[in-house]
């Protein structure tokens, strides 16, 4: 694959997608709140006011100072890659990349007016070529998307929540809009996951990445469909006092669990939409401005009504039964959490054993 005045394009042959815009690959959450922001009227102006109270500059510059800036002549097989990453997805201005030390595995995409990509030492370690090339993608994706601008308020935010934690009440206002954006941010990361597959067009280098994430070095002593078991157990195990538990679990993270991850790319690299993606047919960016709120709304909402009816998870499950008029929702989490239904002690409502003491906080 070759263009004029383009050197240092794919070593193997990938589809490129021209004008391609981030609906196409944005997860139903994710991308119905990004359009509503955008079509707020004033936004952009908020944003921009606040630019001066975010700690845009200091992050530029403590990077700059304190990190290798990737380059021709710095880390040159990641330039290459982050070129090659903006080349597949159309990004015409490439971000500026850096390499920092940091033994912990990690990478994310900052920055309101221009992002910028950062990576550890510990992830360029870790993974072999073309799981950094997925990996160097999926930043891209995050700014093609417009992700970086709410990274960084996150960033913002959270740093704020820890100087305020002494004011009455004044953490508790801050946290809230914090784990808002949390939420939000694990959607993106999905979203992020398929641009990366996208731009490495390896899916097995996708998973071999995020097994590396959740188990370090030893991927001789890892195996693939082992790997997704373990995020099909974890949907389908325990009882309503687990599902409550997962819930707690996730709230701190800014981004889903990898075994999750991992699920959710394979089943979107099996779908109907990918393979579209992959024929050349796509949403354009030049369709963006004419992008519906509310069919973006609905498109969310059919997906989550989907996800319910179809989840194994006994909380997702009680409530697919409330919605479909199966019952009260006080007294079937009565009946769950105490394994009272019918009178049979020790077993919830479909008779079966309620697990013991598996599942207890």
């Amino acid at each position: 694959m070759t263009e004029t005045g383009r050197e240092n394009v794919p070593s193997r042959t990938r589809r490129r997608f021209p004008g391609i815009s981030s609906r196409a690959y944005e997860h139903p959450a994710d991308r119905s709140a990004l359009v509503a922001l955008r079509k707020l009227s004033g936004f952009d102006t908020v944003f921009k006011a606040l630019s001066g109270l975010l700690p845009e500059r200091s992050l530029r510059l403590l990077y700059l100072s304190d990190s290798v800036r990737v380059s021709d002549a710095q880390f040159a097989h990641l330039h290459d890659m982050l070129r090659d990453a903006c080349y597949i997805l159309d990004l015409e201005k490439v971000p500026s990349m850096y390499v920092t030390q940091d033994p912990k595995p990690n990478a994310m995409c900052i920055g309101l007016d221009e992002p910028i990509i950062v990576v550890t030492t510990g992830l360029v370690e870790l993974l072999d070529e073309e799981e950094m090339r997925a990996v160097v993608g999926h930043e891209v994706g995050h700014a093609l998307s417009g992700h970086s601008v709410y990274r960084t308020v996150l960033l913002f935010l959270t740093n704020l929540a820890l100087k305020v934690a002494w004011i009455p009440l004044g953490n508790v206002t801050v946290m809230a809009i914090v784990t808002a954006l949390r939420e939000w941010f694990r959607k993106s990361e999905l979203s992020a996951d398929r641009a990366g597959l996208l731009v490495g067009q390896d899916l097995q280098a996708s998973m071999r990445g995020l097994m590396k994430l959740a188990g370090g070095h030893h991927l001789h002593e890892m195996n693939v469909d082992a790997f997704l078991a373990q995020a099909e157990e974890y949907e389908e195990s325990g009882d309503l006092r687990d599902s409550v538990l997962k819930i707690l679990n996730v709230l701190p993270r800014t981004h889903p669990f990898t075994t999750v991850r991992a699920a959710e790319l394979k089943k979107w690299a099996e779908s109907r939409d990918f393979q579209r993606i992959m024929d050349g047919h796509y949403p354009r960016r030049s369709e963006d401005k004419d992008t519906s709120v509310t069919d973006s709304f609905r498109e969310s909402a059919g997906h989550y009504a989907q996800t319910v009816r179809g989840s194994k998870d006994p909380l997702m499950k009680l409530v697919g039964d409330i919605a479909g008029g199966a019952g009260d929702l006080g007294g079937k989490l009565f009946e769950k959490f105490s394994g009272a239904a019918g009178g049979r002690s020790g077993r919830d409502g479909d008779g079966r054993e309620d697990g013991g003491g598996k599942g207890t906080a």
